[in-house]
Parts: C-alpha cells; structure tokens; sequence
C-alpha cells in the first residue's frame, strides 16, 4: 500500500515556494549602505503585512495538496477491505468535522509561523557576522558582498530542511485524524527504503503500531533516545504511517509494538487484541 507514501513533488513544491519568497527578501538588500542595517530591515520586513499573508499563502496551498492528495488515497483505499463503507463516509463527512478542521489549520498556523521565523533567524546571523567583521577590520562593502553570497545558500538549505520534516509531519498528522474519523486504531511504519534511512527507522519498518501509543524508535534500537513519535513526525524523516486496513497488508507472524516493546504475533494472537476480533 505504498500509496500512502507521500508524493514527494509536494515536498519539492513547498521548498521552492520558500525559498522564493526569501529570494525575494534579498532584493529588498540589495542597495543597503551599511551592513548594521542588514540585520534591521530583515526584521523589519519580516513584520510586514505583504510576507505575513506570504508565508501564510505558502503554507495553505501545501497543507491543501496533502489534504486532497490524502483524499484521493483513502478513497482509493476504500475500494479494498470491509472498512471501505466506513471510510467513504468519514471522507465525505470530514469537511464538516471539527477534528479534521483543527488538524489542517494547525499545519497551516505552525507552518506559517515557521516560514516568518526564516528572516529573523537570519537576522541573527547577519548581526552575528556584522560584529565579527568589525572586530576583525574588514570594509563595510567587503561585509555586505560576504552576507549576499552567503544568503541564497543559507535559505535553500532552511527552506528543504522545512520542507522535508513539515511536509512529512503534516501527511502524518492528515493520515492520524483520518483513520480516527475512519475507526481505525493501528497502522504499520514504512520506510521509504533507501540508504538514507536511519537505522532506527529500518528496525521499526513493517512493525504494527497502534495509534494510541507512539513508540521511542531510539530506544527500541538501543540508541540515545529521541522521545516519542509516529512514523514520520520527526526531523528529517521520509518514513509514513501505513493506516492498517485489512490482515493481509502485513505478512504473518508480524512484528507489533505495545507496551513499550516490539513482540512477533501470529494473527490470531493479534486479533486477540482487537475489538471483536476486527480491525
């Protein structure tokens, strides 16, 4: 079922619409006098009206293509298993749900807010280096051409790291509070299988989860800790939450997390858990 692996032209997208808008920024430097009004007028700006509806447009029209591209993935989804009935009424229920609406303006607020801290973390930087500068001697000019240089780099890899960890928390998220709406308790950690994937992720990959409790893939590796969470909602991460909708989308025994603790389960075993038996 890797068609609930998010699409990564959405992720390519969002980085691009970014780094644009911060493009853009830099023009406004272009003509700066003095390199101690760089760090300013980037905070200035980053209060502007016209980049606060910026950064919330941005945000939007990304958190509008996962909502429909995941639509379109549990609609097909729905074609397969008994819980098909049951998930194309909570697909064609979930505009008016209020759990669904909470969960897309959150992604939609969080992000926004993100894309405005860009400019006043770099104004940070900026008075950073400024200092550094004076202290060592260097022109004002010699300063701002260093600061120029230095910026497009320095906002291309923010806007991919943004990029890559929001749009694969926010797909996690839609995929959560759909398979609530849908009745669905458990779901099985996929990665994306590549040499990328850390080897934490790999040990969780194909290990059934329920929804309920998030696991520490860290610590079930035996590595430093890095807290509790879904497949998907950490830093960096291209693995995705498989909603678990039929018995056969796993081979059995299975692995299966609960309790703090991964165990292989035959199905029975696993059924055993289930409400009814029934997923």
């Amino acid at each position: 079922m890797k068609k609930f692996k998010m699409p990564r032209v959405i992720e390519r997208s969002y980085a691009s619409a970014i780094d644009r808008l911060m493009q853009g920024l830099k023009r406004e430097l272009s003509h700066v006098a003095s390199p101690f009004f760089i760090a300013d007028i980037m905070r200035r700006l980053a209060r502007s009206p016209t980049f606060i509806q910026a950064c919330d447009q941005i945000a939007r029209l990304m958190a509008t293509h996962l909502f429909r591209d995941g639509h379109k993935t549990w609609r097909a989804a729905a074609a397969e298993g008994s819980k098909g009935r049951i998930i194309r009424t909570a697909l064609q229920r979930e505009l008016a749900s209020p759990r669904v609406a909470k969960v897309y303006e959150g992604i939609i607020s969080r992000n926004a807010e993100l894309i405005r801290s860009m400019p006043l973390t770099l104004a940070d930087r900026v008075a950073h280096k400024v200092a550094e500068g004076y202290e060592q001697g260097l022109r004002p000019e010699a300063m701002i051409d260093d600061i120029l240089k230095e910026y497009p780099h320095i906002t291309e890899a923010h806007a991919r790291l943004i990029a890559r960890t929001e749009t694969s928390k926010a797909s996690t998220a839609l995929t959560q509070v759909r398979a609530a709406e849908a009745g669905l308790d458990w779901y099985v950690w996929r990665t994306s299988e590549d040499s990328r994937v850390r080897s934490a992720h790999t040990h969780m990959d194909g290990v059934i989860i329920p929804w309920g409790e998030a696991p520490a893939p860290e610590l079930l590796n035996h590595e430093k800790s890095q807290g509790n969470y879904h497949a998907g909602n950490i830093y960096n991460c291209r693995c995705y939450p498989e909603p678990l909708i039929r018995f056969d989308q796993v081979a059995w025994p299975a692995k299966v997390y609960r309790n703090g603790k991964i165990e292989r389960m035959g199905i029975k075993q696993f059924r055993k858990l289930l409400p009814g038996g029934e997923l």
